[in-house]
Parts: C-alpha cells; structure tokens; sequence
C-alpha cells in the first residue's frame, strides 16, 4: 500500500494515477474535508470554492481529467473581464482599443508592452520571437530589471509595478523574471476582441473533487488523520506510517510500502527531515455576498491606496443565478508574515477593513446590501518566485537525497512552476505516482 498524505487535488490525483495502474493507494488527509486550496463555501445556490480558481487554455492535463470523469460538458470558458482601477476610475483592460486608452501608458509604453506579452522581443528594432522559449534563461533575472530593459520604466512603473507589490509585498523585489514570462505565456490564450476565456465547472470545482473522491473510493481516503511518521525496516526501506485519527486510542502503525507527500514542504520536513528553502506567502480571503453586483468585471487590479489589491468579482465571470441571486466578491490580501495586521485581524475586524476600503474605492457602494462575509486563512497559499527557485524545487522522487520510498507533490514541486494552479496539482501527483510505478 502506497500511503498518500494530504487529500487535495494533488493528493487524490496520486491516488487515480496509482489505482488505476493496480496499486493500492489510501489518502490521509488531516483536516475534515478533502480539497486543501479547492475546498468549498456554501452559498444560496451551487457552492464556490473558499480561494478563486479558473482555468487557463494552457491547463490541459486538469481538462484531460475533467473529460476522463465525465463533466467535460460541464465545463465552459466564459470571458474573464479584466480592469484596472487607477485613480478612481475603473479602466477596462482586454481589448486592444481599451489598452490603447489607458491613459497612465504612452502609446510606445502600450506598443512594448502588447509585444512583451505576444511573447515577441523587439529590443534593438528587430522583432525576435524566440527569445523567450525557455524561461529558465530568466531564473537569476530580477523582474524589474526584465521589464525595464524588455519594454519601459513607464511600463513597469505605471502597469506592473502595482501588480507586483500585490501580489509580493515586501518581496517583489527578489521575484524572478522567469516568472513574469512562465506567467505571461500561462494566461497567452487570448481573444484579441473579447478578451480572455478561463474554464470553469458548472456547479464550481468541487464537482471535480467529488468525482476524484468517487473514483478513488471514499474507502481509501480517511480526513482527520495526520501522518505523524514514516518507519523504515532493517533495509530502509519503508515499512510503516503513524497515524493519528485523534481517537483515545492514540496513534496507530499502517503497514505501506512508500509515501507520497501531497503537502506543504514543512510537513515533508516533519515526517523526513527534508528542508526546503522556498518561502511561501499567505492569504487572507474574504467571499462577500451582495444584493446587487460592484462592478461589471471579473477582475479588478487596484493601483491606488487600499487594503487589497484585487476585487475579484466572481458573478461576473459566472451569473449570480447559479448561486441564488447572491452576487459574490473575492477580496484577497497576500501577507508575507503572520505579523500581518490583516493575519492578525478578528473576522469582524477583517470585514469591517474590506467594506471600508471598498467603501473608500466606490463612494456609491452600500453596505447594507451584503448579506454574508466569510474569511478564509492560509498561512501558504503560494511560493514566493524568487530568482534561483528552481534551485530549491522539491524533486519527486527524494531517493537521491536519502529517503528511498519517499515522493513529493506538492506546491514546492516542479509542476508548480512558474506559477501554481489546479492543473500543477494533478500533474504533480501524476509525476509521483508514475515514478513508484516506474520502480515498481
């Protein structure tokens, strides 16, 4: 028996992969409910996932498997509108005549900045559309340092600068170019006069975890059991793991003949002694129920000062028919630390902190149209992409560094990067699983 520790999506992926080649696999997952980052919130109507998720075209292996559990005619790509509120005002940012209008962009800054992102380097006057095939060319690159150099200081100061301080705080400036450019080509499936369309499942993505949890067997997986340790025979090789079920009857040995751990790298580091060097960031996330919708876009990246730096609004993206006539809003806030002040907030306090600064943002936004907000923490939701990052990926099979019988899927893995996703989660639990099948 292969024991898999952690039950989301990577987690239940290793699992299908294992079983459906004949080996038995059983899940330990130590919260109550399966899912980690794709966990879901009831709402009126369908439920929607805790933390916002969509798919990109580039996801491929997540659709394939989609379509391998019978929902592939469930899952549509609407358009994903995107703005950016600077100023106070709101500027719509998917066509190219709405781009040509930002005002904060030359029309040169405008004209480098569509190149970079066609993927298109046109540095000394020549167009070269290969210069950006490998990324990892970028790793050691800061991203200042790129953009700068690759369009303008006008771009990075008045575009993207803002997006980096959101989405790294006090660390955007080790970020790696190599993620800016992993990132431009992971969301490159564009429609130049609609915009972006980004997948997503009717009935939300927990449909996709609960096909996963039927294919796999609700006999195999157990929630609120930690694995506590991995016990090896006179040979090293794995012979045991411990679990605690939380049950007056203490921990319990369970014969398994590897380990794969689908988790954070620190509950890798507890159960081997394996370090890794990358540092995750947090979130904050709120999902804020209204009577009546704020905007009419899907996402808005906010430039000016506020306590976020996106509004999310997900029944823009998908009606608020599904979900009983709520209109649903996301407002995230990454933390580099627990020191936070939003981390150390009440959920009160942290309501109180959104409605007032989405009251500050929009004069005309009425409070009392929310009907519900409900916040979700997580203390590493996603790797800080510094330069040299995969120096310190975790490899997926950690035989090489003396734990034989011991593979990683999780978010420290190479299937996500350069940026993680949904579909980083099934392939990195494909990638374990097919190297004990390899061995085996």
């Amino acid at each position: 028996m292969i024991a898999i520790v952690g039950g989301g999506i990577a987690g239940l992926a290793a699992a299908r992969r294992l079983q459906a080649r004949g080996v038995d696999a059983r899940v330990f997952e130590a919260s109550d409910q399966v899912g980690g980052l794709a966990a879901t919130h009831e709402t009126a109507g369908d439920p929607i996932e805790a933390f916002y998720h969509h798919l990109s075209a580039s996801e491929e292996t997540i659709v394939e498997v989609i379509e391998e559990l019978g929902l592939g005619d469930d899952l549509h790509w609407p358009i994903g509108k995107n703005a950016y509120y600077v100023d106070g005002t709101v500027h719509p940012m998917d066509k190219p005549w709405e781009i040509l209008a930002f005002p904060y962009l030359s029309t040169y800054d405008t004209f480098r900045l569509a190149m970079l992102t066609q993927t298109v380097d046109v540095r000394g006057g020549v167009p070269r559309f290969d210069s950006y095939d490998n990324i990892e060319d970028y790793e050691d690159v800061g991203v200042e340092e790129f953009i700068v150099d690759h369009t303008t200081r006008g771009v990075y100061e008045q575009f993207f600068e803002p997006l980096l301080e959101a989405k790294f705080g006090s660390r955007m400036d080790d970020v790696s170019a190599a993620w800016l450019l992993g990132r431009v080509k992971f969301r490159g499936e564009r429609d130049l006069l609609r915009g972006e369309p980004l997948g997503y499942l009717d009935g939300g993505f927990g449909r996709l975890l609960d096909a996963l949890v039927e294919d796999v067997g609700r006999e195999h997986i157990e929630t609120g059991t930690r694995v506590t340790g991995i016990e090896r025979d006179e040979t090293g090789s794995v012979e045991t793991v411990t679990v605690d079920r939380g049950t007056d009857a203490g921990p319990e040995s369970v014969d398994a003949d590897g380990v794969v751990v689908a988790a954070m790298p620190n509950v890798l580091e507890a159960l081997t002694g394996y370090e890794c060097d990358i540092t995750f960031q947090g979130t904050v996330c709120s999902i804020v129920s209204m009577d009546e919708p704020l905007t009419d876009t899907y996402w808005l990246n906010i430039a000016d000062e506020a306590p976020f730096g996106a509004l999310i609004e997900h029944t823009n993206f998908i009606g608020p028919e599904q979900y009983g006539g709520e209109h649903l809003l996301y407002v995230p806030k990454y933390v580099q630390s627990r020191e936070d002040e939003v981390w150390q907030m009440s959920d009160d306090e942290v309501r109180d902190h959104w409605l007032s600064g989405i009251g500050d943002l929009f004069p005309g936004f009425d409070r009392d149209a929310v009907n519900w907000v409900e916040t979700m923490r997580n203390p590493r939701t996603a790797p800080v992409y510094e330069r040299g990052y995969l120096d310190m990926v975790v490899p997926y099979d950690l035989a090489s560094e003396g734990h034989e019988g011991v593979y990683y899927a999780g978010m420290a893995s190479r299937a996500q990067y350069p940026e993680r996703s949904l579909n980083g989660g099934i392939v990195a639990g494909y990638e374990a699983a097919d190297r004990i099948l390899d061995g085996a």
